[in-house]
């Protein structure tokens, strides 16, 4: 699995990649919320420390639910009942209290992602393919056709695209998009959107299916 792990202690953080490499999994680490949006897309799983230098790691935690589903295990020294029923409220899929053994943090973390993968039963697969109107979109082979003619989009235009096909018909919010296109809303540039948006629809060619809801965001198809 690729996990990133959301910790600002360095000896910690060597020990969790360490056990993690040995193990056969891939570690990527965050030191700060900061480093955090532009690597969490990547994650099979999140290991996140509450303690971080720029962020509490509770507001990281409702910010992550808002952009991926990913699994995140928290983990802290935050041990206090409210703490493990806050976390757990706002999306955590499991809390471990520190210290923690390396071999009971290594099944925890298996078990929460066998449980997201169960999650995505065989009902859920189609949606790696949504169809509207006479457009086609392959998330997983990140192609689009229109009228069974494949449309040539750049990268951003494609993850604009796909963050707007996997909620068809459903308002998405601007700041919602610049979170999951560009990883940080407060780090994009508002105005790349937008020039992105009007060349995406340019290729579209279909007036009227990606629509802007004025003083909220945008709209694919519905």
């Amino acid at each position: 699995m690729r996990v990133l792990v959301v910790e600002d202690d360095d000896g910690v953080a060597d020990a969790v990649l360490e056990a993690l490499t040995a193990h056969g999994h891939t570690a990527v680490r965050a030191a700060r919320a900061a480093e955090v949006w532009g690597n969490a897309h990547d994650a099979d799983v999140v290991l996140l420390d509450l303690g971080l230098p720029d962020a509490d790691g509770l507001d990281v935690l409702r910010r992550l639910r808002r952009i991926t589903s990913t699994p995140v295990l928290v983990l802290t020294a935050r041990d206090t009942e409210r703490d493990v029923v806050r976390g757990l409220r706002l999306g955590a899929d499991d809390y471990v209290v520190k210290p923690v053994r390396l071999r009971e943090l290594l099944a925890r973390m298996e078990a929460v992602a066998r449980r997201a993968r169960a999650g995505r039963s065989a009902d859920d697969a189609p949606a790696d393919v949504v169809e509207i109107e006479d457009l086609h979109i392959d998330l997983g082979a990140r192609r689009a056709t229109v009228g069974g003619n494949e449309i040539t989009l750049t990268v951003k235009e494609f993850e604009i695209l796909a963050a707007l096909a996997r909620r068809p018909g459903a308002a998405v919010s601007r700041q919602q998009l610049l979170d999951e296109v560009w990883g940080d809303a407060y780090l994009a540039v508002s105005r790349s959107l937008d020039v992105h948006l009007a060349a995406l629809r340019a290729k579209l060619g279909r007036p009227g299916l990606l629509t802007t809801i004025r003083g909220f965001g945008f709209r694919l198809g519905g």
